[in-house]
């Protein structure tokens, strides 16, 4: 075989060495052969070897002629290289002294080789056994080497190739033990490699993503200390490190996964991701699901964040309430140093949060913190405004009749099923309003009619005033300011039509044909049926608010406070002269919590609603959308009913 190695190098000498030091080298390199467990025949090959080169280098005559050899392969074009040919049975040693050499790739490879087919020797032999031997420790070596070159792809990738070699030949399972311990040493040092890549090298970076969610999970999460080779002390840092490497929306992605798993470290990032995508993509809905993850994560100390997310979306009331209640007296004093304007210290903060704790970090993030052109963008000023709309028609949907209090049992409210959050008295489990009316916009009369606070006006914000550009600039920036205050509207009576006007009663409408199934009163119901009964509810509330019968009977499918949330909805319409078209489609169910008498399930809806007036003109509609709510379903006896609700 060629060894692709001088007799310089392999003796271990630099071409300006003596005869005599040629000599004390070969006595030094004999003295010290390898003790990790070779046969005597690889030894003493290794040993006939060093003592050839020895000789050679050590007669002048031979030494001259073999420098010119060199000389004449170094001048060729072809990129060729020195090499020595040895016999077959001196191969392993040859091999030993590549690797002493530092060239422990090439012996690597070259072992491998010599354990394929047809080269592989006879099982059992000592030949195999000592190749094998061989292949583990150059492997090893070629990894450190790769290593300390910080080409730790290239080191996991040959240490991956050792672990496969090791375990078919069925040998050395202690060095099998080393190579997977510096394998997975090399995971904190892969993902870095990976994920710092060009963002255009998306399949290394996919892959170093990857590795990054096995660290987290063989540690037991971001909290998680169960790897003593790799301590929190040392992961921190570290995670800190790597996340300037990410995008916003693979941070995103991996902490809202690793929140799903109980991490509220992940929780509370991925809220800051959202916030952060929310604010440069100009993106409202993302920060108001960052601010329902964060909210509902309950953490203490979080208020004065929540505080800003609730300012950009236009809530300042609510902001200014949970900055107060969150601010210590350091940043109060800091705040009472900016204005003395309640609003304009909340935004002084509020750009600060952004600039310093939220927007760094991010790979693709370069942005400065603009609240004037967040608030002057159209989306922006549209999802405030749909927010508006939304709370206005819950407003004016909780605006009950006088009546006598029900009694629990008349009402259908199980005290078992009450959950903080849950909705029990809004018109629409879908969480949504319709869009502005197409072609119409809000004349300021409606505009004062609606709005009952005090007059409203852009605060003194002295770090980031305004600028002079003009009055289109103020108006746009004012009205999207206008848009932070909740607006409310007055339900005014209907007059009532004397006895000879009122109009003939319609002839009443057929009974609902009994659906397969319902009542539901399995003791224990599965998914399949759970899902049906909403399918049904969904569908029959559909039917009513369209001013149709229901297919189903509804007191077969929800509880009283449910049916009466339905039957304002349809009065309101009715009065207004709206017809209100609403499709929902269940496209996930998945119950998360049963008992005896509640059963909790997540489900995924595409919803879309369209309104029109008594003329069939559109007056507003609701694109199709994902929405995520959570339901409750109580046991009544031996029926189950729809019990609650709540918007994700």
């Amino acid at each position: 075989m060629d060894l692709p190695i001088d007799h310089f190098r392999l003796l271990g000498v630099s071409p300006t060495t003596d005869s005599e030091t040629v000599l004390r080298t070969l006595q030094q390199r004999l003295d010290r052969a390898p003790d990790q467990g070779f046969t005597h025949d690889t030894l003493q090959a290794r040993a006939e070897l060093l003592q050839a080169s020895a000789e050679l280098l050590s007669d002048e005559e031979r030494r001259q002629a073999y420098e010119r050899e060199l000389t004449a392969i170094a001048d060729t074009s072809e990129g060729a290289i020195a090499a020595l040919e040895i016999p077959t049975s001196r191969e392993v040693g040859g091999l030993l002294l590549l690797m002493e050499a530092g060239q422990a790739q090439e012996a690597f490879d070259a072992a491998r080789r010599g354990l394929q087919p047809p080269q592989a020797p006879a099982l059992g032999s000592s030949r195999e056994a000592d190749l094998t031997l061989l292949a583990g420790i150059a492997c090893q070596a070629a990894a450190d080497d790769y290593r300390n070159q910080r080409r730790f792809e290239a080191a996991a990738g040959t240490l991956q190739q050792g672990l496969q070699l090791l375990q078919r030949m069925g040998q050395l399972p202690e060095q099998r033990r080393r190579l997977e311990q510096q394998l997975k040493g090399l995971l904190p040092y892969r993902v870095l490699d990976l994920i710092s890549r060009d963002l255009s090298a998306i399949s290394a970076r996919q892959e170093g993503i990857g590795l990054l969610e096995q660290l987290v999970q063989q540690r037991g999460g971001l909290e998680g200390d169960l790897d003593p080779d790799f301590p929190q002390s040392e992961f921190q840092p570290f995670f800190k490190q790597i996340r300037q490497f990410l995008t916003v929306q693979e941070q995103v992605d991996l902490f809202s996964r690793w929140a799903e798993a109980g991490s509220a470290t992940a929780d509370f990032l991925a809220s800051f991701a959202l916030t952060a995508a929310g604010f440069v993509q100009r993106k409202p809905e993302r920060i108001q699901a960052a601010y329902q993850r964060l909210k509902a994560a309950g953490q203490a100390g979080t208020e004065v964040f929540l505080a800003c997310q609730q300012l950009l979306l236009g809530q300042v009331e609510q902001a200014e309430a949970l900055f107060d209640a969150g601010a210590d007296e350091a940043l109060r004093q800091w705040a009472d140093e900016q204005s003395q304007d309640p609003l304009a210290r909340l935004c002084a903060y509020c750009r600060d949060w952004l600039s310093r704790e939220v927007l760094p970090g991010f790979r693709d993030i370069e942005a400065d913190v603009d609240l004037e052109a967040w608030f002057a963008d159209r989306d922006v000023q549209a999802y405030v405004e749909q927010q508006d709309r939304i709370r206005n028609r819950e407003n004016t949907a909780r605006v009950p009749a006088a009546a006598p209090i029900a009694s629990s049992s008349e009402t259908g409210v199980d005290p078992d099923l009450d959950w903080p959050g849950f909705n029990l008295d809004t018109p629409t489990e879908f969480g949504l309003a319709p869009e502005q009316p197409e072609g119409s916009e809000p004349a300021a009369a409606e505009e004062d009619e609606l709005w009952d606070g005090p007059a409203w006006r852009l605060p003194d914000l002295p770090r980031w005033a305004l600028p002079a550009a003009g009055a289109a600039v103020l108006v746009i920036a004012l009205g999207g300011w206008l848009l932070l205050r909740p607006r409310t509207t007055s339900v005014q009576p209907l007059p009532v039509q004397p006895a000879e006007q009122a109009q003939p009663q319609p002839e009443p409408e057929p009974a609902p044909t009994p659906a397969p199934g319902i009542p539901l009163t399995a003791a224990d119901p599965s998914e399949a049926q759970l899902q049906e009964l909403l399918e049904l509810w969904l569908g029959a509330k559909a039917a009513v608010l369209a001013g149709k019968p229901p297919a189903v009977a509804l007191k077969d499918l929800a509880r009283t406070n449910q049916l009466e949330q339905l039957r304002r909805q349809e009065q309101a319409n009715q009065r207004a002269g709206i017809t209100e078209t609403v499709t929902a489609v269940v496209e996930s169910f998945s119950i998360t919590e049963r008992s005896p008498r509640r059963i909790v399930a997540q489900v995924t809806l595409r919803y879309s609603d369209e309104r029109r007036d008594s003329g069939g003109k559109r007056l507003a509609q609701t694109p199709s959308t994902t929405l995520r709510n959570t339901y409750v379903f109580g046991r009544d006896g031996d029926r189950w009913l729809l019990a609650a609700f709540k918007p994700s």
